[in-house]
């Protein structure tokens, strides 16, 4: 059973996606704007939150980033858009998927599911102290173990997505990448949404990495490639 947080001006959406989820045996939390979803992140621990982007009295993106200053809890976004702008803002926030409505319910709580299985398993990792790997490349330094990223000495920030992307290019480095694999590898097999959204996070990661972004190539009807052959 999972605890969802349901934020969303319109009481119909809400509906719907409590039906279902409370039908799959789930406890669901409502809230009508984002103002009123960051008060209840602060009090309550959600295993989800499903987020609106266009609310009134605070906007999903503005809530994120609110509750991305106490919490790390999963954030699913809703939007009437598309565009690409708007998802690359989310996923910039550290969001975990995007779904565009109109909206299948049904697929909705396949992605929670999907979701909720990724961050727990990567919770789930083994704690054991090892050796950090650290990987080097002129003044791009990458600290694999420790997730830290660092441009002529300057510490970058990256989402949590982008860091799982550059660390599985970089484990994988100049080896040819489908697109297949990578949403595979990285987002799980039974990721549910589409490849843009490898393409949005590979735009995102090339621009965390500045002089530094020629070197994921870009292989036409194939996929991606780590090139660090000097």
């Amino acid at each position: 059973m999972y605890n969802i947080l349901v934020t969303d001006d319109e009481e119909m959406i809400r509906r719907l996606i409590i039906k279902y989820a409370e039908f799959e045996g789930h406890k669901v939390t409502e809230a009508s704007n984002g103002m009123e979803a960051v008060m209840l992140c602060r009090s309550n621990n959600f295993d989800i939150v499903i987020m609106d982007i266009m609310m009134p009295e605070l906007d999903g993106f503005s809530a994120c980033r609110e509750i991305r200053k106490i919490s790390d809890v999963p954030i699913i976004m809703l939007s009437a858009r598309g565009e690409e702008y708007d998802k690359i803002n989310g996923f910039e926030l550290g969001i975990d998927d995007y779904v565009v409505k109109p909206f299948s319910p049904k697929e909705l709580m396949l992605r929670i599911d999907a979701v909720l299985k990724r961050a727990r398993g990567n919770s789930g990792i083994s704690q054991q102290p090892k050796p950090n790997e650290v990987f080097e490349f002129e003044g791009l330094k990458a600290d694999i173990t420790a997730r830290i990223v660092y441009i002529d000495g300057k510490r970058v920030d990256m989402s949590p997505k982008e860091y799982d992307l550059f660390f599985y290019l970089l484990k994988n480095r100049n080896i040819a990448l489908s697109r297949e694999k990578l949403i595979t590898e990285v987002w799980g097999y039974d990721f549910y949404g589409d490849d843009r959204t490898l393409d949005t996070h590979i735009k995102l990661l090339r621009k965390s990495l500045g002089k530094y972004a020629k070197m994921i190539v870009t292989l036409r009807g194939v996929g991606y490639r780590f090139d660090c052959e000097k």
